[in-house]
């Protein structure tokens, strides 16, 4: 019997490790995990220059078509090929199209781009967001050497505050709101491996491991 497709999505504040518990969880699973991988394959389809998407990436579009009500977010159809080309809306659509297709041919772990809305009803679909307290954050940043260490909290800050205007203006939804995910896991508490370990016990449950 074949076995049956696997998507798990990984929304993430910044500096919480979801990127690192993607990753190890692929490993794991022997699954392909997509990040900022995404941004090339999406200009390597669409023939747009890669820096694009790269400014456009988990950030909103137009602040003059920002909108709370989910009646009014963006249309997430077929992306455009007129004058709107490179605009944020039509290079979200062009990367939503390469996540439903990644999605479609394989099991496989996204990281953000909203790839649980893009994916909205997909079969065997585990929706996980992580989150951490600020100073496991400030820790693991700093470490990483991105900023000077008096700059390291503001900068977090201004990232989820890019993510979560993403997420609403995209999605209509708030980013972190119990509701879209299936699991919200604390890294700060039980680190990169416990998330690890929780998300394949959740799929045993599920019966989807």
């Amino acid at each position: 019997m074949e076995k049956q497709k696997l998507i798990i999505t990984i929304g993430r504040q910044y500096g919480s490790g979801g990127a690192d518990i993607g990753k190890a969880l692929g490993k794991k699973l022997g699954l392909h995990v997509y990040d900022k991988e995404i941004l090339k394959m999406t200009s390597d389809e669409s023939g747009i220059r890669e820096s694009y998407f790269h400014l456009a990436d988990e950030r909103a579009g137009n602040k003059l078509l920002y909108r709370v009500v989910q009646s009014l977010i963006p249309e997430n159809g077929a992306p455009s090929l007129g004058s709107d080309l490179v605009s944020a809306d039509n290079l979200f659509r062009f990367q939503s199209a390469v996540i439903r297709r990644l999605a479609q041919e394989e099991s496989c772990i996204f990281i953000g781009r909203c790839a649980d809305y893009v994916l909205a009803g997909t079969e065997n679909m585990v929706r996980v967001f992580v989150y951490a307290d600020m100073e496991a954050r400030v820790k693991r940043i700093t470490e990483k050497g991105y900023y000077a260490d008096d700059e390291v909290h503001k900068n977090i800050r201004r990232i989820d505050r890019e993510r979560r205007d993403y997420h609403r203006y995209y999605t209509g939804k708030d980013w972190e709101g119990l509701g879209n995910y299936d699991l919200m896991l604390n890294s700060s508490v039980i680190g990169v491996a416990g998330c690890v370990a929780c998300i394949l016990d959740y799929l045993k449950i599920r019966g989807l491991s």
